[in-house]
């Protein structure tokens, strides 16, 4: 069987944990391991399962990457988008890889951001879809509704099918409910939530794709034809991919196609799409308060509390989400956390870099840490991995000051390169052709003072780079 992780979202629901530069399927969530890491490590001891294939946006292609590596996990490609175009365009390109690769085993295609409690209740599930699948049929796994929900969609079964009855039919797919509809739809017991995972072989579903969405199929078809692989990752024409249009694949084709099946999956699933669902997921203590880092609660009830960066403490509050991240503070009552989304559109229209990026930035070389910064400087904390070196690259607005704390730093700076170690500092002149690397064992961790007119991520110029970045991938 062919895994097949989707990585593409962006979790706005769970800002300001979740942004765009890091979503949630990379952040420790529900455990000690991301949700990226959830995904796969809990389908890698099961029977025939290949190492996975992840579908990622470009921007988050060194994440995917590092978090694989954490795992020791292999993969079979990391295909990378580079504009989005939904979960149709998505499953598309790795059905195509697949076939490129001769291989027409069923797909089992998964979000990278779900919760799963009960593994063995889920590779069950597995099992049975795969048999519907190499039958032909197009399986998507229907959720027990344990409760009414507005916020999902819902699959409404029929007969059962299959020689052991491994599945049902699909009679329709249905859009989120009000809440009277979803009381009737769980009082039914025909219904099931949709929580978007498939199992097909590629042929079947290509096969389909041409029948109900030929465009699709088509611009898929021509964008991975012309792609070129660079280290992990394989890189397809901007133009190219961007001509398919941008659907779900609900919408492109289970929707049409008459081969579709559900099998029932009641295996703790949550999407954790919103706080109230991440607070679902969490241990409780006596008093139903979930909470993450360093907090304190006292007299308070059914409350979530997350600390990324300092103490936080809660007094005689109940249903609150208290998320707090090195720089910016949540608060909302539970049942109106699925509205977050609004104030990230807000703080987007105020250009606030909040809405979209962390503190942090993550880099296939290190991370750094944005820990203080003024009208004519910005000062960081720059972690470079063992082994690792920034780019061969050059400023226009602005100078830098580098001081070692750990380890020891290898700096080109003009035709000059020296090494320094703790303690040890220099300067890089604007305008001066520079590079950072860690010639050591150990982590290298320096600050950098920034001082210019702009400051931005984008005041860059690359010489030369080791893992293929250009100069309008803003950063280091």
């Amino acid at each position: 069987m062919i895994p097949v992780v989707l990585s593409g979202g962006s979790g706005t629901r769970l800002w300001p944990l979740s942004r765009q530069s890091k979503p949630k399927q990379f952040l420790s969530l529900a455990g000690e391991r991301t949700m990226l890491q959830d995904t796969v490590s809990r389908i890698s001891d099961y029977p025939g399962m290949r190492a996975p294939v992840v579908v990622c946006n470009d921007k988050h292609r060194f994440l995917v990457a590092e978090q694989l590596l954490e795992l020791e996990q292999e993969h079979q490609g990391i295909i990378l988008e580079p504009v989005a175009r939904d979960t149709a365009p998505a499953i598309t390109l790795a059905a195509l890889h697949a076939r490129a690769n001769g291989l027409d085993e069923p797909m089992l295609v998964l979000p990278s951001d779900h919760v799963i409690t009960n593994k063995a209740a889920f590779h069950t599930a597995i099992g049975r879809a795969a048999t519907l699948a190499e039958q032909g049929r197009l399986v998507t796994f229907g959720v027990v509704c344990s409760r009414p929900e507005t916020g999902y969609g819902y699959i409404k079964s029929g007969e059962r099918i299959g020689a052991a009855g491994e599945g049902l039919e699909v009679e329709r797919f249905v859009e989120k409910p009000d809440l009277a509809t979803a009381e009737t739809y769980v009082a039914d017991g025909s219904y099931f939530w949709n929580g978007g995972m498939f199992v097909f072989t590629p042929s079947a579903f290509l096969k389909e794709m041409q029948a109900h969405a030929p465009a699709i199929l088509q611009a898929c078809e021509l964008a991975y034809a012309s792609a070129k692989t660079d280290l992990d990752f394989i890189r397809l024409s901007a133009e190219l991919f961007g001509e398919s249009p941008s659907l779900s694949i609900d919408y492109a084709l289970m929707e049409k196609t008459a081969n579709a099946a559900v099998v029932p999956l009641d295996a703790g699933w949550n999407d954790v799409g919103a706080y109230s669902a991440l607070w679902d997921v969490l241990e409780k203590d006596e008093a139903n308060n979930a909470s993450r880092g360093d907090t304190l609660l006292n007299n308070c009830k059914d409350t979530l509390a997350v600390a990324e960066s300092r103490l936080v403490c809660a007094n005689g509050v109940e249903d609150l989400v208290i998320i707090e991240t090195h720089d910016a503070v949540l608060v909302s009552t539970k049942d109106k956390a699925q509205d977050v989304k609004a104030l990230v559109d807000a703080l987007k229209a105020k250009k606030r870099s909040e809405a979209l990026e962390h503190r942090e930035g993550f880099r296939p070389w290190g991370v750094y840490d944005c820990i203080d910064k003024g009208s004519r400087f910005l000062v960081k904390r720059i972690t470079v991995k063992p082994g690792q070196k920034l780019s061969l690259q050059m400023h226009h607005h602005r100078a830098e000051h580098w001081v070692v704390v750990t380890g020891t730093a290898k700096v080109r700076c003009g035709d000059k390169t020296t090494l320094l170690s703790e303690n040890e500092s220099t300067y890089i002149p604007l305008g001066e052709l520079h590079q950072l690397s860690n010639p050591g064992k150990v982590d290298l961790e320096l600050i950098e003072v920034q001082s210019g007119s702009y400051l931005g991520e984008d005041d860059i110029e690359r010489f030369e780079d080791a893992y293929g970045r250009t100069d309008d991938q803003a950063g280091k």
